[in-house]
């Protein structure tokens, strides 16, 4: 695993409530009685502790573009940290278009996903590690290396820091108040090393599958794949599952190689930010950078 201050991006999610409701979503949308709506005294004091987090720092949701107070967030994060380290994770969804002006001024980096794409892939983030028939440290050396914590990032909610953003959805779905094992949010929390993060993955690892060998599946058919004692701990409080949205895994081993990230060619993202009258063009980051296409035509 990754030291913290390594991560490309560290994520401050604002919300967990999203218009789709995406297979295996690795925020658990659709899982929530009443989604969360971070309040903005809370996200300024998440905006402070990094500030001299030295690479990017990510709003994501569920879909941001919902919280009623995104544009005074936007407006907050850019007096704090310059745009080019101001990244936005969002589908850029119908109705919110009048969003684009303050999109383009405040982030330097967007990371577009809309998730109609029939070949876009999750892997079952509700199958949890503990239920597999696999070796313990076979297990074990698998965890170390999970794609998540070594290519995503930490992430910041209402219960506080974590180590990794998987770790941080499963709290909000499974802990019923802030835990113990979630991290202050203070100024160089994301300064924590993999020895820090012991008890976050002892909690958290054990109930996700993402970095077990398992099938994914495509994202639109809107199913979650969830095994059987992670099923029995959420049915009750689960509107996806009261809507019978979800299959109860076999737990069966999987070595699935299929490309789980298809929707990053520039061709599907542009269409993606066409309406809301914005292009993109890729920054030196590898990200994209958006613009207003009015700026570009006077």
């Amino acid at each position: 695993m990754r030291p913290l201050k390594d991560m490309d991006t560290i994520q401050i999610e604002i919300t967990n409530y999203c218009h789709n409701s995406c297979s295996n979503c690795t925020r658990l949308c659709g899982h929530h009685a009443k989604p969360y709506f971070m309040d903005y005294e809370y996200f300024k004091k998440a905006v402070d502790s990094l500030i001299d987090f030295p690479n990017m720092v990510g709003m994501m949701g569920g879909e941001p573009l919902y919280h009623p107070d995104f544009e005074k967030m936007c407006d907050y994060m850019a007096s704090k940290i310059p745009k080019e380290r101001l990244g936005l994770w969002t589908c850029l969804p119908e109705g919110k278009s009048h969003h684009r002006t303050v999109i383009a001024k405040t982030f330097g980096n967007i990371f577009l996903n809309d998730h109609t794409r029939d070949d876009i892939l999750h892997g079952p983030v509700l199958v949890a590690s503990d239920e597999l028939s696999i070796d313990k440290y076979k297990k074990e050396q698998l965890i170390d290396k999970c794609w998540v914590q070594n290519y995503w990032s930490a992430s910041i909610n209402p219960h506080g820091a974590f180590f990794c953003e998987i770790a941080a959805s499963l709290s909000m779905l499974l802990d019923d108040e802030k835990p113990p094992e979630s991290w202050p949010i203070e100024p160089g929390w994301w300064k924590k090393i993999p020895e820090d993060f012991k008890t976050q993955v002892g909690k958290y690892c054990k109930g996700c599958g993402a970095a077990m060998p398992l099938k994914k599946r495509c994202s639109i058919e809107g199913i979650d794949d969830i095994s059987p004692k992670v099923l029995e701990r959420i049915k009750d409080k689960s509107p996806k599952i009261k809507r019978g949205q979800y299959e109860v895994h076999k737990l069966k081993q999987f070595n699935d190689n299929r490309k789980t990230a298809t929707y990053k060619d520039m061709e599907y993202r542009q269409k993606t930010v066409d309406r809301y009258g914005m292009f993109i063009t890729v920054n030196t980051k590898g990200f994209c950078s958006p613009y207003l296409k009015s700026d570009w035509s006077e």
